[in-house]
């Protein structure tokens, strides 16, 4: 039995062409699917249970989808509700729902899967490393559901399901999977319509359609201008993958060394994929914990000497506040500076050699309090603003871009679990709930 996907793009609160969702509503998709968020973007937004993306612009694009649903009577899923996938997004999402079914007059069932993990069970559970990581059990922890809790939550039969934190292609394969699709080509085609159009030659259009069938699966773009081609489609294996040929999923794994591509217009078929089921089950954990707080300073370089010798005079900087500093601060702190326009973004890695007019310094102080890096900051704004290159010749003066040159950022969060947890049955570490809103 064939399984039409549509993904409008590959978040919601990214956009897409309204025109390019108006031609994948009228290709009677039976599924709309679309993801959340994910880990992209660090782990402020799982430590303090926040969005990145704006209320308004993810409300406009849900408000869509939703019509869509509608018109077409087929379910409407998302994963990863607002980018972290915590228990507060579901509801968040929950809230945006229930404002739009009142406004559009719908009457909708809706599946609440949540994803949230208790200490009490990660700490009882025998966790298994994917790197050389030791558990961090504090702050907000998740679980990432695979397709089986997706598929408890459709056969409520729901109209509309918010997820929490799931894997990308856990959003899209199950449906397919649930229908008797090809195990490998329902995996292989989730991953490859994750992101939506970026598997097309026209990646901000966001709409893409899938079919599913018993051998393989089909992909093309909604909108006319776009194409899928061997080389975009097979492309996006490298995607957020560590390795092009394998992709680990709860259950098992997917397999693509023997995937065959065929451009068929501005389709591609693709067969030869294969699902390879894992001796247990398991979820990945996913957590973050604040660890401090934050201040920013930045500064400006221009004169060519200090330009061209930024590296120098940076580190010799560094070395001079770092002793100040503790001189005149017990509390524990770090001193970081970034030289925007050499190597801010690759450090070490970078191979650029060109001299650039101005370098931008940027100083990153956290510390245990707000309180103590926003003295700090204070601290070295004199030096940062006047600190000569050598001794013995006239203090430099730099530019400050704006007044204050400190920006307090706040709480700092990092990510506490690289960790996956076996399961007894795939539902035993996820909640689900439904609710029919008139």
């Amino acid at each position: 039995m064939r399984t039409r996907v549509l993904i409008p793009s590959g978040v919601l609160g990214l956009g897409f062409s309204r025109d390019a969702l108006a031609h994948g509503v009228a290709a009677k998709p039976d599924i709309i699917c679309i993801d959340g968020g994910s880990t992209d973007s660090g782990p402020y937004y799982l430590g303090t249970g926040t969005s990145k993306y704006a209320r308004a612009t993810c409300k406009a694009e849900w408000r869509q989808l939703m019509v869509a649903r509608a018109a077409l009577g087929v379910p409407l899923v998302i994963g990863s509700c607002g980018t972290c996938g915590s228990d507060t997004m579901v509801d968040w999402m929950m809230d945006i729902t229930r404002e739009l079914a009142l406004e559009l007059g719908q009457r909708v069932k809706v599946a609440r899967l949540y994803s949230d993990q208790p200490i009490k069970r990660v700490r009882a559970a025998e966790l298994r490393a994917l790197g050389d990581v030791n558990p961090t059990l504090r702050g907000n922890i998740v679980a990432l559901a695979g397709a089986e809790q997706m598929q408890a939550a459709l056969e409520t039969g729901a109209d509309i399901v918010l997820a929490g934190r799931m894997t990308d292609t856990a959003v899209i394969s199950t449906l397919p999977l649930m229908r008797g699709a090809h195990k490998g080509a329902a995996w292989h085609g989730a991953k490859i319509g994750e992101c939506g159009a970026l598997c097309s030659t026209n990646p901000t259009s966001g709409v893409v359609i899938i079919d599913f069938d018993e051998t393989g699966f089909t992909v093309e773009p909604m909108e006319e201008s776009a194409r899928c081609t061997p080389h975009t489609v097979s492309a996006h294996m490298l995607y957020e993958n560590a390795d092009p040929f394998i992709l680990h999923e709860p259950g098992g794994h997917l397999d693509v060394t023997q995937a065959r591509y065929a451009a068929q217009g501005r389709r591609v078929r693709v067969e030869g994929s294969r699902w390879v089921p894992s001796a247990d089950y398991t979820v990945k954990l996913e957590g973050a914990a604040k660890v401090g707080c934050q201040t920013t300073v930045l500064a400006l370089l221009r004169d060519p000497r200090y330009v061209a010798r930024a590296h120098e005079w940076a580190s010799k900087l560094q070395d001079f506040l770092n002793t100040e500093i503790t001189a005149h601060f017990p509390e524990s702190f770090t001193l970081e500076f970034r030289l925007i326009g050499l190597d801010a973004t690759l450090g070490a890695l970078e191979t650029g050699t060109a001299t650039p007019n101005e370098v931008g310094v940027l100083g990153i102080i956290t510390a245990d309090t707000q309180e103590t890096a926003s003295e700090i900051a204070k601290f070295i704004n004199p030096h940062l603003l006047h600190f000569p290159l050598t001794k013995n010749e006239e203090l430099p003066t730099f530019a400050f871009p704006y007044s204050p040159a400190q920006t307090d950022r706040g709480p700092l969060y990092e990510f506490t679990l690289n960790h996956t947890m076996p399961l007894t049955h795939p539902m035993d570490a996820f909640r689900l709930e439904t609710e029919v809103l008139a």
